[in-house]
């Protein structure tokens, strides 16, 4: 593959198909949708949000806290919910999925220590707190970080 190649997803770029102003029979002539005369019947309507010279609301409110963008959503999961799986059996963030523990995995799994395990059990995620961490390696199963 190179840059020649390249082309977008399947299905992913739809066209405005819709020809206006070609004439009544189109449903779609005349004003072409635009209705009749108007500051947004004209080119060069304004952007969205300007409010006709007026402070525009987005620019009026207080700007408050602060974002992280390299903040990490992980899905955190209590020891009891693994009840579910058979004894020596390999848990993962896909096992975990298919059985409908986790839904979305967003940016990674996190063991917590809540609630009893009473199975030997094989735990890759993404991540574990220390008291899950005990608890899985007491009853003989391993506890490994992916």
């Amino acid at each position: 593959m190179d840059l020649s190649n390249l082309r977008p997803a399947e299905g992913s770029k739809q066209g405005d198909r819709f020809r206006r102003g070609r004439g009544h029979g189109s449903g779609n002539g005349k004003t072409a949708g635009k209705g009749h005369k108007g500051q947004k019947a004209r080119s060069g309507a304004p952007r969205p949000g300007f409010e006709g010279g007026q402070m525009p609301l987005y620019r009026r409110i207080p700007k408050r806290g602060f974002t992280n963008y390299n903040h990490k959503e992980i899905v955190g999961i209590n020891l009891s919910a693994l009840e579910v799986f058979d004894n020596d059996a390999v848990v993962s963030v896909d096992t975990l999925m298919e059985v409908g523990i986790v839904k979305n995995p967003k940016d990674g799994v996190k063991i917590l220590g809540n609630g009893e395990l009473t199975k030997k059990l094989t735990v890759r995620v993404n991540a574990f707190s220390e008291s899950a961490k005990e608890k899985i390696e007491a009853l003989g199963g391993k506890a490994e970080v992916i």
